[in-house]
Protein backbone atom coordinates (compact mmCIF):
# COMPACT_ATOMS: atom_id res chain seq x y z
CA UNK A 1 0.00 0.00 0.00
CA UNK A 2 1.09 2.98 -1.08
CA UNK A 3 1.03 6.25 1.37
CA UNK A 4 0.53 9.57 -0.36
CA UNK A 5 1.47 11.97 2.91
CA UNK A 6 3.37 14.77 2.06
CA UNK A 7 6.34 16.03 3.90
CA UNK A 8 8.70 18.59 4.41
CA UNK A 9 12.12 18.87 5.41
CA UNK A 10 14.18 22.39 6.73
CA UNK A 11 17.22 22.61 7.88
CA UNK A 12 18.34 25.48 9.65
CA UNK A 13 22.43 26.17 9.35
CA UNK A 14 22.74 22.43 10.35
CA UNK A 15 21.77 23.55 14.01
CA UNK A 16 17.49 22.90 13.37
CA UNK A 17 15.55 20.50 11.62
CA UNK A 18 11.76 20.47 11.35
CA UNK A 19 9.79 17.85 9.35
CA UNK A 20 6.25 17.21 8.94
CA UNK A 21 4.75 13.82 7.96
CA UNK A 22 6.49 12.22 10.62
CA UNK A 23 4.56 8.80 11.52
CA UNK A 24 6.69 7.97 14.54
CA UNK A 25 10.10 8.63 16.00
CA UNK A 26 11.52 4.89 16.34
CA UNK A 27 14.69 5.29 18.44
CA UNK A 28 16.81 8.50 19.38
CA UNK A 29 20.13 9.69 21.17
CA UNK A 30 22.57 12.60 20.96
CA UNK A 31 24.39 10.96 17.79
CA UNK A 32 21.37 9.54 15.80
CA UNK A 33 17.74 10.34 15.08
CA UNK A 34 15.53 7.65 13.31
CA UNK A 35 11.70 7.81 12.23
CA UNK A 36 8.98 6.58 9.91
CA UNK A 37 7.85 9.02 7.46
CA UNK A 38 5.58 8.17 4.68
CA UNK A 39 6.14 4.23 5.36
CA UNK A 40 9.60 5.02 5.28
CA UNK A 41 12.65 5.29 7.27
CA UNK A 42 14.05 8.32 7.97
CA UNK A 43 17.71 9.07 10.18
CA UNK A 44 19.76 11.92 11.24
CA UNK A 45 23.08 11.78 12.45
CA UNK A 46 25.00 14.15 14.37
CA UNK A 47 26.09 15.54 17.43
CA UNK A 48 24.14 16.83 20.72
CA UNK A 49 20.73 15.78 18.72
CA UNK A 50 18.39 16.41 21.02
CA UNK A 51 14.45 15.92 20.26
CA UNK A 52 12.06 19.27 20.79
CA UNK A 53 8.96 18.07 19.52
CA UNK A 54 6.62 14.97 18.42
CA UNK A 55 3.10 15.01 17.52
CA UNK A 56 1.93 11.71 16.31
CA UNK A 57 -1.51 13.32 15.70
CA UNK A 58 -0.11 16.49 13.21
CA UNK A 59 3.46 14.39 12.36
CA UNK A 60 5.38 17.53 13.13
CA UNK A 61 8.73 16.85 14.68
CA UNK A 62 11.67 19.05 15.47
CA UNK A 63 15.45 18.58 16.91
CA UNK A 64 17.95 20.59 17.67
CA UNK A 65 21.94 19.90 17.49
CA UNK A 66 24.83 19.44 14.93
CA UNK A 67 23.24 17.91 11.74
CA UNK A 68 25.85 16.10 9.97
CA UNK A 69 23.58 13.85 7.93
CA UNK A 70 19.86 13.03 6.62
CA UNK A 71 19.44 10.06 4.73
CA UNK A 72 15.71 8.36 3.44
CA UNK A 73 15.10 5.02 2.40
CA UNK A 74 12.94 2.73 1.37
CA UNK A 75 10.93 0.01 3.22
CA UNK A 76 11.49 -3.28 4.58
CA UNK A 77 15.24 -3.81 4.26
CA UNK A 78 16.10 -1.86 1.27
CA UNK A 79 19.28 0.18 2.23
CA UNK A 80 19.12 3.95 3.24
CA UNK A 81 19.16 5.87 -0.06
CA UNK A 82 21.05 10.20 0.20
CA UNK A 83 18.07 12.82 0.34
CA UNK A 84 20.55 15.06 -1.01
CA UNK A 85 21.52 13.34 -4.07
Amino acid sequence: MQNETNSVLTIEQQKKISLTGVESVDAFSDAEIRLTVAGKRMRITGSNLKVLTFSKGSGAFAAVGEVSLVRYGGVKGKFFQRLFK
